[in-house]
């Protein structure tokens, strides 16, 4: 019971200490909610100011144009998956392991998955955005890619896994992923997760594994 109150009255004070969500993040936070809920052709300017009682104009201070909110609501996104993503990658587990649990934190959890359906709009929209917001995009991306090639070296390094061109290898393996996430996400008939696990597990086992798996005769 002492334990008990000690803890009750630590969170009492970590409750009046803590600094409120600043209005961005909490903008961003909701408008990723909106999408959850409702899917993403209901994310709207409006919609989002009505939810956080917040005006028009107000939220233009926040974010000029659609574009930016949706960009920096998947900005958003992509830090707290980086988060656990970098945690994933730091276990003292095998580097097969840690690359399975990578492949599964980059696949969408199904149809309408929000992370992966605000993805394919903001890449859509990037086909006509200036340089400074394709690179902003790009540098998402590249946070997989350098933590994909990262953890291919160290198991390489290891005599976990075969050697191969990192960097290229990563570049082909996310190419795969990209693809077989659209389907996903789209739900495209006959296509489930597990079946694309499959796929996925599949081309690492036959690209890496360190003793290469027989042929079927």
């Amino acid at each position: 019971m002492a334990g008990r109150a000690a803890a009750g009255t630590a969170a009492a004070r970590a409750s009046r200490t803590r600094r409120p969500a600043q209005p961005r993040e909490r903008l961003l936070a909701t408008a990723m909610e909106i999408i959850a809920e409702r899917g993403l052709e209901r994310l709207t300017m409006a919609g989002l100011g009505c939810r956080v009682g917040m005006s028009s104009g107000h939220l233009l201070y926040y974010f000029k144009t659609k574009d930016e909110l949706l960009l920096q609501t998947l900005q958003w996104s992509e830090e707290r998956l980086g988060a656990e993503r970098r945690a994933a990658l730091a276990r003292q587990v095998p580097a097969r392991e840690r690359l399975d649990r990578l492949v599964d934190l980059y696949l969408p959890d199904g149809p309408r998955d929000p992370a992966w359906a605000l993805w394919l709009e903001v890449w859509n929209r990037s086909q006509n955005a200036d340089d400074e917001v394709r690179t902003r995009q790009l540098e998402l991306e590249l946070a997989w890619h350098r933590d994909l090639v990262a953890l291919l070296v160290e198991g390489i390094d290891r005599g976990e896994f075969r050697p191969v061109d990192a960097d290229r290898f990563a570049t082909r393996t996310r190419a795969l992923l990209d693809g077989l996430a659209v389907h996903l996400v789209v739900g495209l008939p006959g296509t489930d997760r597990e079946t694309v696990l499959g796929h996925v597990r599949d081309h690492v086992d036959q690209s890496l594994a360190a003793t290469p798996p027989s042929p079927v005769t």
